[in-house]
């Protein structure tokens, strides 16, 4: 599972958890700084990523179009880049079978 860390969560993400998710990517280094999010959307899904996401939007897409791509919706907040790794991490498991189901396509994390 490759991860696509949406605008307002930080790169470092990708580094921190490489083991888990390798390949994974950050909207910014991919070079998607200035687009929409239909254009980031139609990126993930070209490129075989999961969005991970503060944005209801991504949610909504989901609901609407379904999958792929798949989102990760944060409802937690901001937090520190350490605390939404360590999230991630704890949620690893359900997040590998949620990428598995085929009629997923957007797995809320409080």
């Amino acid at each position: 599972m490759k991860l696509l860390f949406d605008q307002n969560l930080s790169f470092r993400l990708c580094g921190m958890l490489a083991d888990l998710f390798p390949g994974s990517e950050q909207v910014r280094r991919a070079g998607l700084h200035l687009a929409g999010d239909r254009a980031i959307w139609q990126f993930a899904k070209e490129h075989e990523f999961t969005i991970v996401t503060h944005d209801a939007d991504f949610a909504e897409m989901a609901a609407l179009f379904g999958a792929p791509p798949k989102v990760i919706w944060l409802r937690c907040g901001n937090q520190p880049t350490g605390v939404i790794a360590k999230l991630l991490r704890q949620h690893a498991g359900t997040l590998l079978a949620f990428e598995q189901d085929p009629e997923a396509a957007c797995w809320t994390i409080y």
